[in-house]
């Protein structure tokens, strides 16, 4: 019976491959073993501050594994994996300004009763220890099939930095779950945030916690999934009560446990999210058997049909040339993929790079108004800068997601040039986790110069002396025998509030310019930060689609070499030999096909009984024909 477990397959292959020397493809089976092996399926739970993200992980995985309290906030994100003994992991990142690719890692094995003070905020204020994550491992069933569960730091905010964080975490995560408790029915940020999670990543649900707390749960989930149907956003709603959970985990009360909520969303988690996982899985492992038994089948086919019949083997010959001079055109860096790429990612940075510092001029040109508009910058300084960071996040975040789509919307294109079924062809696409607004400087407002009663005082003096003056004098031309007579005094009171009224004005002018310039460094400053991070992203998105097509363009060509050589070889060949490498070929073609039908067969579950997609899907399933994503909102 031909194996069907996807390791089992690749295992096959690479014994199948082993007898024609083609360490090429033995590469590109083992790296198809790495991943089925060594892949993990990533579930972000994220959500605005206190909505109880931790409890709901604490929930799923029926163990303490974050802290949890009223006075206890996440600072750190924890990441929670299947380990069979509890272990905690503290990772920091040594050289956070560097590249990515250059970056090191620090882990540092810390007791489990210490998970609390590297994670929160009593123990870790504003994450003051660098920590990157927290690592947690606990043997758990749900966690075997290679879960992880991200609970990430409350963010406050869905449009702040941190909120930034988490968008640009997207890209690396297989599921998304929002969470936002039964207080309240969905904020426009929320539904922000969902838009743009949904173009990123291929599974999103929504999560509504604390039922227990609140009686009108129900009418908030209906809320709720009213504003998702209104924005297109076909994400399931779940709601949960961890309180109960944890109750039917320490009672072990099946019909609590039930009552929790908690089941359906376990359901989610294996069926759609792991078991989309696995789907895809099997069919890259396919494909990639697939096409490396083929460029071996066909390589057979051709020396078979050279030894049965010597006569066609110059007609032969002639077509596999032909065949691998087009394989080595696409090698080559005039070829029409790599014109395509290098087009591409020109036209992605020019185009990601304006619309960064369209919507960046947009914040500039709105605070400025504002500012102007609003009197005094000083009195309203801390709301401001936190509106103005905000809306700087929120559009460097919509910029990145957009340029996440139009990313992949590329790879699909370039994938055009090699087969119709680009799907077989375009790499996985993930971004790393860049925050590049971390290293900008917070705004802020240079110290003002104090306006006081003394200020005010001395200032209204000199105004009002120059007043006295002069209508004194003018007093003594019309008879006033003294410089200080009441018109003088009139006049002194006059100037005096005149020269405070229009000194404090000055002062008003003078800030709010101070404070447009921060403003203007400060967008500068997130401009050329996050177009550093933008154009790395790029260019390390160029790199792995150059070096991924062209490996496969090696690879067709090897194996049409290969076939040229064994053509050529039959014409030389002894009679015996040719009887028997005839007798041969049919078993290594059997061989190969048995492969080949094991490889297939790992496709079936994939078209079988799909759950519904939703109605707003990834841009990695759009078609390489359709038109580039469009602009993302803000919101």
């Amino acid at each position: 019976m031909a194996p069907t477990a996807p390791v089992e397959v690749v295992d096959s292959a690479l014994a199948a491959v082993a007898r024609y020397d083609r360490p090429d493809l033995e590469a590109r089976l083992r790296q198809a073993r790495a991943r089925l092996t060594d892949d993990s399926v990533r579930v972000l739970v994220v959500g605005e501050f206190k909505q109880g993200k931790s409890m709901l992980v604490n929930g799923l995985v029926g163990a303490p594994v974050c802290p949890v309290a009223d006075d206890v906030a996440t600072a750190v994100p924890t990441v929670v994996r299947h380990a069979e003994t509890v272990t905690v992991t503290a990772v920091r990142v040594l050289n956070p300004e560097a590249d990515p690719a250059e970056q090191r890692t620090e882990r540092v094995e810390v007791p489990a009763e210490e998970l609390a003070d590297h994670v929160g905020e009593g123990g870790n204020p504003g994450n003051r220890r660098g920590l990157a994550c927290v690592e947690v491992g606990v043997p758990r069933p749900i966690l075997a099939g290679g879960l992880e569960l991200v609970d990430t730091p409350g963010v406050g905010g869905l449009s702040s930095v941190h909120g930034s964080a988490t968008m640009a975490a997207l890209p690396s995560a297989d599921a998304i779950l929002l969470v936002s408790d039964a207080s309240q029915e969905y904020t426009e940020p929320e539904l922000t945030f969902l838009r743009q999670a949904v173009a990123v990543c291929p599974n999103v649900a929504c999560v509504l916690t604390k039922n227990d707390l609140y009686p009108e749960w129900r009418r908030v989930a209906e809320l709720d999934e009213g504003h998702l149907a209104a924005i297109g956003i076909g994400a399931p709603l779940f709601p949960v009560s961890s309180t109960l959970r944890w109750q039917a985990v320490l009672d072990n009360d099946s019909a609590l446990n039930e009552e929790s909520g908690y089941p359906a969303l376990v359901r989610y988690l294996r069926r759609r999210v792991l078991g989309q996982a696995d789907r895809l899985g099997r069919r890259s492992t396919a494909q990639d058997v697939l096409a490396v038994t083929g460029q071996l089948a066909e390589g057979l086919r051709a020396e078979q049909a050279a030894r049965r019949d010597p006569e066609s083997v110059h007609e032969l010959v002639v077509r596999l040339t032909e065949a691998q001079q087009r394989a080595t055109e696409l090698r080559e860096r005039s070829a029409r993929w790599q014109q395509t790429l290098g087009d591409g990612v020109a036209d992605l940075n020019a185009d990601i790079d304006h619309d960064l510092r369209e919507r960046m001029r947009e914040i500039a040109r709105v605070a400025e108004d504002t500012l102007t508009e609003g009197g005094d910058p000083t009195k309203t300084w801390d709301e401001f800068s936190r509106w103005v960071q905000q809306e700087v996040a929120a559009a460097a975040s919509a910029n990145f997601v957009w340029a996440t789509q139009r990313a992949r919307w590329l790879a699909r294109r370039v994938a055009e040039h090699f087969s119709e079924d680009s799907d077989q062809l375009v790499p996985t696409l993930r971004s790393e986790a860049i925050v590049a607004q971390r290293t900008v400087q917070p705004l802020t407002l240079r110290e003002v110069q104090p306006w006081g009663i003394g200020q005010k005082a001395l200032t209204g003096l000199r105004g009002s002396y120059t007043g006295m003056l002069m209508f004194g004098m003018l007093g003594t031309l019309v008879g006033l025998t003294s410089v200080v007579n009441p018109l003088s005094i009139g006049a002194g009171i006059v100037l005096g509030g005149k020269a405070i009224g229009e000194e404090r004005k000055r002062l008003v002018t003078r800030r709010q310019n101070e404070a447009k310039t921060a403003v203007r460094r400060h967008i500068d400053d997130v401009i050329f930060q996050v177009g550093k991070d933008s154009r790395d992203r790029l260019r390390a998105l160029q790199r792995e689609l150059r070096d991924h097509f062209t490996e496969q363009a090696e690879q067709a060509k090897r194996s049409l070499q290969e076939a040229v050589r064994a053509a050529e070889s039959s014409v030389k060949a002894s009679k015996a030999d040719q009887e028997r490498r005839l007798r041969e070929i049919p078993a290594e073609l059997a061989k190969l096909e048995e492969v080949r039908r094991a490889a297939k067969a790992l496709l079936q579950p994939a078209t079988a009984a799909q759950p519904a997609a939703q109605p707003a899907a990834a841009p990695a399933a759009q078609d390489a024909g359709s038109p580039a994503p469009e602009r993302v909102q803000a919101g």
